[in-house]
């Protein structure tokens, strides 16, 4: 790519009226696709391993391969930006995510299908905040937190809509499908995009890459995330494997940010943490959003391995936390601006504590409704948490800085919504065998209760060891519901005193509004 143009590079006007309404919903219907791609396998892995021949544990390579080259790109995006341009990069971004999802389709073995994913996972990083930066540039700068809440929908819905949607297409077609669906949604988002934004390119300068520093960034963020996805399979710590990718993240890591801040162009611009508002923001989002996807992890696996829904019922109990998420977005985007963002913040966390000290007093019958109102409270919270927390990230930074702080800060994001589903399913794997120790040392024939309900099942027919294994699979759905209701408990609290964080930001006035226009 030729060096940078001595001209001075002009901000972008405003899109108006149609243009406008196309570039949202084309720039949102990106992030949906991508979004959606990194949930939409999850549910499909025992068609993919059976239909492969492999066992689901290396089917579950699927879902890694993908994760694993998506946390590597996703930062990056700052520096290809000012290499190839926002536009040419957004592109050839999509495109190359069309192809790589038809390859995964494709794709006749294991080995091959993996490949593939990992083409797709790397091509997928820097869709989501070139996405974002391109739609704060389409509106005017007292516009911007609605067009924040307009994007923000996106990622709010697709995470849900990725499951429900596999499980479906794997059920009613087969699996290659979950990719091939991606290649007309790709195609005419290419297309739409590039006739609206062709005239709109950023400015290109011809910058070094900093080879040791992506060299670095690979090996400990690889480690990291293989950690996170295995650490279950290989039980932690007590596997050599897991502490030997735990030493080489900790130490790339190390390595990784003493180079980095001694580069003059470095891959990763680390100095933006300098700034009090990404920092805490940056961390307030992040650790907010592990809580939220550790448990939209561990809400439908209770439900399915303990309570007996099937998917599609779980599914159903999932997906009504769209609704205010969608109906409030706009409105949140709208208000935004007159008010202090911090606010609007803290008010989403407390109703994500709310939700989860409604969840914390889940029983083993609960019923329909109530597991349906902290749901729809969720949603409420949800329109609240990304929008004013990305819209604090982003302020008071310099036009030319805005893709490579979205970047960063989806990456740190992603990554704490991966270590939060590990830990969350580790934790409760732990409370669970815990609560079913302590329920079952009350049992044995000193204990007249126990006594009284194995004959109880004797006089229904079953016999005395089948009735040993009803009432110990009643002791299991117990423990983990109350393994459950531990990890809730905790969340709610981490929520409170994620409070903190949103007020050690800067307020955000209203007369400084995000100006992304020069981030073209």
């Amino acid at each position: 790519m030729s060096s940078a143009t001595s001209a001075p590079h002009v901000p972008h006007p405003p899109l108006q009226g149609a243009k406008l309404a196309m570039g949202t919903l084309v720039l949102s219907l990106a992030t949906f696709m991508n979004v959606l791609d990194s949930s939409i396998a999850n549910v499909s892995i025992p068609a993919i391993s059976g239909n492969l021949g492999v066992s689901p544990q290396q089917g579950t390579w699927v879902i890694t391969s993908f994760a694993v080259a998506n946390a590597i790109s996703v930062p990056l995006t700052g520096w290809l930006t000012t290499q190839f341009g926002q536009v040419k990069l957004f592109m050839t971004s999509i495109l190359l995510f069309v192809i790589s999802s038809w390859l995964c389709g494709m794709a006749p073995n294991i080995e091959t299908l993996i490949a593939a994913r990992i083409l797709q996972g790397a091509v997928a990083g820097p869709m989501i905040p070139l996405s974002q930066a391109l739609l704060l540039g389409s509106y005017k700068p007292s516009k911007s937190s609605m067009a924040l809440a307009l994007w923000g929908m996106t990622t709010l819905v697709a995470p849900i809509m990725g499951p429900l949607l596999g499980g479906w297409i794997s059920d009613n077609y087969s699996w290659p499908w979950i990719f091939y669906i991606n290649v007309p949604v790709g195609l005419f988002t290419a297309y739409a995009t590039w006739s609206l934004y062709k005239t709109r390119e950023s400015q290109i300068k011809s910058l070094p890459i900093d080879k040791v520093g992506l060299f670095l960034l690979v090996v400990w963020v690889g480690a990291l995330q293989i950690m996170l996805d295995k650490g279950k399979e290989l039980d932690w710590f007590n596997s050599g494997e897991i502490i030997l990718l735990t030493v080489i993240a900790a130490v790339g890591l190390i390595y990784f940010i003493i180079w980095e801040r001694g580069q003059q162009h470095p891959v990763v611009d680390l100095t933006l943490f300098a700034g009090r508002n990404f920092s805490a923001g940056v961390l307030a989002i992040s650790i907010g959003y592990g809580l939220f996807f550790g448990s939209l992890v561990i809400m439908p696996l209770w439900l399915q391995t303990q309570l007996s829904y099937t998917a599609t019922e779980a599914g159903k109990i999932m997906a009504p936390v769209g609704i205010f998420a969608i109906i409030l977005s706009p409105i949140i985007g709208k208000i935004l601006p007159k008010v202090d963002a911090r606010r609007v913040a803290s008010i989403a966390f407390l109703l994500f504590a709310l939700v989860f000290f409604l969840r914390a007093r889940f029983t083993t019958d609960v019923d329909t409704m109530t597991l349906l109102i902290p749901t729809l409270i969720q949603g409420a919270a949800m329109s609240m948490f990304f929008i004013p927390l990305t819209s604090i990230i982003l302020s008071g930074l310099k036009p030319e800085k805005i893709p490579a702080a979205s970047g960063l800060s989806n990456f740190v994001r992603i990554m704490c919504g991966g270590m939060g589903a590990s830990i969350m399913t580790t934790l409760w794997d732990s409370r669970s065998t815990l609560h079913h120790a302590q329920i079952a040392e009350n049992t044995g024939s000193s204990f007249p209760v126990f006594i009284q309900s194995v004959q109880s099942l004797g006089q229904q027919g079953i016999p005395e060891t089948g009735a040993y294994a009803v009432i110990d699979r009643i002791i299991s759905i117990q423990a983990s519901t109350m393994a459950a209701t531990d990890l809730f408990y905790l969340a709610a609290f981490m929520f409170l005193g994620l409070i903190g964080f949103v007020w050690l930001t800067k307020p955000k006035k209203s007369s400084a509004p995000i100006d992304a226009g020069g981030a073209h």
